[in-house]
């Protein structure tokens, strides 16, 4: 998966399409992301001894990784992501790159 935790990130499709913000999880499995203030849906919560009210929660809720693409602020837009090795020293590393630019990510 091209696309970690702490990412920001371009919403290509669905009701929050041009929004960007920042990955809050990635579930690999299921290929979905959570992303800070992207696909907000409400839960009604029962009251807990943390919440002893409860109420109706506004939270976020986990959008498919096709709809999303990593957010290059060089350009201000969404780009693709490239994997390239450099070594250093012995070790070889490997890092993400914008395509278009060639700057890690």
């Amino acid at each position: 998966m091209r696309i970690k935790k702490g990412d920001t990130v371009f919403v290509r499709t669905g009701a929050d399409k041009g929004k960007t913000g920042k990955v809050l999880s990635v579930d690999v499995g299921k290929k979905s992301l959570v992303i800070e203030g992207i696909n907000m849906r409400n839960k009604h919560q029962r009251p807990t001894q943390k919440q002893p009210k409860g109420g109706i929660v506004s939270m976020e809720q986990p959008i498919h990784l096709s709809n999303v693409a990593i957010y290059s602020s060089s350009l201000s837009g969404p780009t693709k992501v490239a994997s390239r090795v450099i070594t250093e020293g012995n070790k070889k590393k490997r890092v993400r790159v914008c395509r278009k630019t060639g700057e890690e990510i």
